[in-house]
């Protein structure tokens, strides 16, 4: 009988007295594990917790459901070892560790039991409940919840000192990220040990306080929500959208494909939940577009229809681009442009003369006489001066592949023209926006900024872990609140200033948390 056969014969009702000889032998790390939930989230955590060397029981409410997912992680492992990811003798080992079981009182001597069931309060409580009546006290709780609060899933238990989140991100056996979350009743003991077994999984944790959307989801919002209210203002489609914040942001997918593919519904619901845990505090306000699309229906790839169609033989739309246009020969720069004076160099290294001047505010003078500033959060119809466009921010724009421009209403042909002109000459595709505050990039990159910073301040979580979670997790081209202290906290917080000015609601507010990082009698005398 081959290790996988033996695996699959053993009885799934485990008891103290039939529990077979061989199950008692330690696993490598010793710790038993138990995954309850079998879906995506629960076998890619079995997973992981399998390949550390533990002895993993599996279970779920479906009958069956728990010897299918045997089946699906047995596959799994099969095509690490086609990829040379896992040797054949690994293979057979994980597979003999491998168990699902039909009821919860099979999990009595396990150290660790990890929920990954559906996102509902009742019924998370009612599992823990009853699984405090098999498990010793010693055992550790988790919960994977991305949206319900670990204290109120703690409220139910007899200790809910030992419970504790630990969130793992899609797919849990490729991405690295764990959230481990304190309830309010979490021991730090308790904390501490969780954060140990994922970093022994390999895993990169970082410690978060409970609060709705904990790191992650909680900093994310503004991602999707800057594109979708953009949207709404008919700022540019979908397409243009994600293009500017791929290609001039440098984030890997655009907030509207990238929902597509996480699901309409699911994206909306997570909003919703921090939204309404927040007690609807504006900076989290849901979308009415995206709301209308999950009523209609379009989920995103798996309904074929999202933002974008995936049908079959849908032609993907197109980004708004500017054709070609002739480079300007000379620019003169006009004081420091910060983050984007990297533009200096790369404009001399495409052959155009650059002529630095130190007696103005930050800008760039084209020949024709008009002037190209970074945006500010100001409309472009807000300046004095006639020939105005601003451009919008880029992480990196050495790297950056495209621009968005925005001109004045009294901006003429020959600067639109000059503007495109120079940007192009620089490697980088041009798409020009009508005139909105903030423009796409500063108003989602300003925002984004502002919760990082505020998670912070209220301890959250501490600027490492907040830091390290939007880049592994969400995978960010940079640390935020690192790039925010180069570029300078007040360029950030001026942006929002300015976004509030024109859209007094609260949402573009700066926080506490950004306005502590600037000086005051700076940020006291800003715009």
């Amino acid at each position: 009988m081959t290790a996988s056969d033996r695996a699959t014969s053993q009885p799934e009702d485990r008891t103290p007295e039939s529990r077979p000889v061989q199950d008692r032998v330690p696993a490598p790390a010793a710790l038993s594990v138990a995954v309850i939930g079998t879906g995506t989230m629960g076998q890619g955590i079995a997973q992981v917790a399998l390949l550390a060397g533990h002895h993993v029981y599996l279970h779920d409410a479906a009958p069956g459901r728990a010897k299918e997912a045997v089946g699906d992680i047995t596959a799994r492992l099969d095509r690490l070892v086609e990829k040379g990811r896992l040797t054949s003798g690994a293979r057979h080992q994980a597979r003999s560790r491998l168990v699902p079981v039909t009821s919860l009182g099979a999990l009595f001597d396990c150290g660790l039991v990890i929920e990954a069931v559906t996102e509902q309060l009742a019924v998370k409580q009612d599992l823990f409940r009853e699984l405090e009546k098999t498990v010793s006290d010693e055992c550790l709780l988790a919960t994977n919840t991305s949206s319900l609060s670990v204290t109120a899933i703690a409220g139910a238990l007899r200790v809910p000192g030992r419970f504790v989140g630990m969130h793992f991100f899609n797919p849990a056996p490729l991405l690295p990220l764990v959230e481990i979350v304190s309830g309010y009743a979490t021991d730090e003991a308790a904390a501490s040990r969780a954060y140990d077994i994922a970093r022994a999984w390999g895993k990169t944790p970082v410690r978060s306080a409970d609060t709705p959307g904990f790191i992650v989801n909680r900093v994310a919002r503004p991602f999707y929500a800057e594109a979708f209210r953009l949207y709404e203002e008919r700022a540019a489609d979908p397409a243009t959208i994600d293009a500017v914040l791929r290609e001039c942001g440098g984030f890997k997918m655009g907030p509207f494909e990238l929902t597509d593919l996480i699901g309409q519904d699911v994206n909306e619901a997570v909003t919703r939940s921090v939204w309404e845990s927040f007690f609807q505090d504006p900076k989290f306000t849901p979308s009415l577009a995206q709301q209308r699309l999950v009523q209609s229906g379009r989920l995103g790839r798996k309904s074929g229809q999202g933002w974008f169609s995936y049908e079959e033989g849908a032609a993907r739309p197109e980004p708004l681009t500017e054709p070609p246009a002739d480079a300007p020969r000379t620019v003169i720069v006009h004081g420091d442009l910060g983050p984007a004076k990297a533009l200096v160099g790369l404009a001399r290294q495409a052959g155009i003369e650059v002529e630095a001047e130190d007696d103005a505010e930050p800008h760039i003078e084209l020949p024709g006489g008009g002037l190209l500033f970074p945006t500010d959060g100001l409309p472009v119809g807000a300046y004095e001066s006639e020939d105005v466009l601003v451009f919008d921010w880029s992480f990196d724009y050495a790297a950056a592949t495209r621009i968005a421009l925005a001109a004045g209403p009294r901006a003429g042909q020959r600067a639109r023209s000059e503007a495109a002109g120079f940007f192009q000459a620089l490697g980088k595709k041009v798409t020009y926006i009508p005139d909105v505050p903030g423009m796409i990039v500063a108003r989602t990159i300003a925002m984004l900024i502002d919760l990082a910073a505020d998670a912070v301040a209220r301890e959250v979580a501490s600027q490492e872990d907040t830091d390290t979670a939007m880049r592994l997790g969400v995978n960010y081209p940079v640390r935020l609140l690192d790039w925010a202290a180069d570029a300078g906290e007040l360029t950030v917080a001026r942006v929002l200033r300015n976004l509030h000015e024109y859209h007094p609601t609260g949402r573009y507010g700066p926080t506490p948390g950004l306005i502590g990082r600037t000086d005051p009698l700076e940020y006291r005398d800003l715009r």
